[in-house]
């Protein structure tokens, strides 16, 4: 047993701070033991302040129109495979009125970067929603805009905004994504979404091509620093229809282990355990939550589409990864000494 790790588990735990290097040292000492003990941790900090809520939220992925050309992603623009579609407003409010009656109070729009929903759709969509349902938060997912537009979409009534950074380095960033997408671009977004008054989510994906711990001690060290509202990580799963779709995939140990440091850093962080964990693993839900996460995001599309949101392969969206399929997640959350509330989950100060 490294007593020195062990022992930088502590500190962050008491100081939710490391060095770049300390983190670094944790990833590549990482060991079953080192990632329990982390875990033990996250999870009792994170009862300290959210008890064995988990919270749920309803996922509408709207459209899988994109204009951008991300090399990791299913729905970029030059995969000519993809089945593309994109949702009306009155698709959008249908869902939201099944998501009401099954207990959602958060509904998440999330789509690629469409310029068909353009500010004023947006706006009009939410100002429905929310007066159709007061007690509800709307979060957009819904890529990079203007800082005017993030301010229409506020002023209408948006609650939050996740926008995943992806990675916190900028030479990692580009190796992702095509030469017109900017790493400043990105960081621009996240501190307008901040000052704007949005909470704000922003993630990684763990296993990335061309990742080290290097990488990773720098997405650690910015969520630290930033410190948003919530932080949605995944293991990279490849997509067979893009320039990574042989790429070897991220695991669920590390995402679990990093769940749990991310805990440690923000102990009220709005913490997910994603569909791409369920999908590389049957329990991968359940074992995000033992690791510190506090949120499942079930899916509200319609049937009909689910299949074509295909940001990487064999992606779930039956079972308990369904919204009408609540009671079974409910279950599976219970199986492990935790209770899916309705409530809208916001974070706690």
């Amino acid at each position: 047993m490294n007593k020195e790790l062990f022992a930088l588990i502590d500190r962050l735990a008491a100081d939710h701070s490391l060095s770049l290097s300390q983190y670094r040292q944790l990833i590549d000492g990482r060991t079953e033991e080192l990632a329990a003990y982390a875990a033990s941790l996250a999870v009792k900090v994170r009862k300290e302040i959210y008890g064995n809520q988990v919270f749920i939220r309803g996922l509408i992925e709207v459209s899988n129109i994109c204009k951008n050309d991300c090399l990791y992603c299913g729905i970029r623009r030059s995969n000519h495979h993809c089945q593309r579609y994109h949702l009306s407003a009155e698709e959008i409010l249908e869902c939201c009125r099944e998501g009401y009656a099954l207990g959602f109070r958060t509904f998440v729009l999330q789509g690629g970067e469409d310029p068909y929903f353009t500010d004023e759709l947006l706006c009009n969509l939410i100002v429905r929603i929310k007066e159709a349902y007061p007690d509800c938060a709307v979060t957009l997912s819904l890529g990079e805009r203007t800082r005017q537009s993030y301010e229409r979409l506020r002023n209408a009534g948006a609650d939050r905004y996740l926008l995943r950074h992806e990675t916190a380095d900028e030479a990692h960033y580009q190796k992702l994504h095509p030469a017109a997408m900017k790493f400043g671009e990105r960081m621009r977004c996240l501190r307008d979404l901040k000052e704007l008054g949005y909470q704000v989510g922003c993630g990684f994906m763990v296993g990335s091509p061309y990742q080290t711990s290097a990488e990773l001690a720098k997405d650690l060290k910015f969520v630290e620093e930033f410190s948003p509202d919530m932080c949605g990580i995944g293991p990279f799963i490849p997509q067979s229809d893009t320039p990574f779709g042989t790429e070897k995939a991220g695991t669920l140990e590390l995402t679990c282990y990093l769940l749990s440091l991310l805990r440690l850093i923000k102990p009220n962080l709005l913490l997910p355990s994603t569909t791409a964990l369920g999908t590389i693993h049957p329990s991968g839900r359940e074992l995000g939550i033992r690791a510190g996460a506090n949120v499942v995001m079930p899916n509200l599309s319609p049937q009909s589409v689910r299949k074509k949101y295909a940001l990487y392969d064999n992606k779930i969206s039956d079972g308990s990864e369904a919204a009408e399929c609540k009671a079974e997640l409910a279950g599976r959350m219970a199986s492990i000494g935790y209770e899916v509330v309705t409530a809208r989950g916001d974070i706690q100060k």
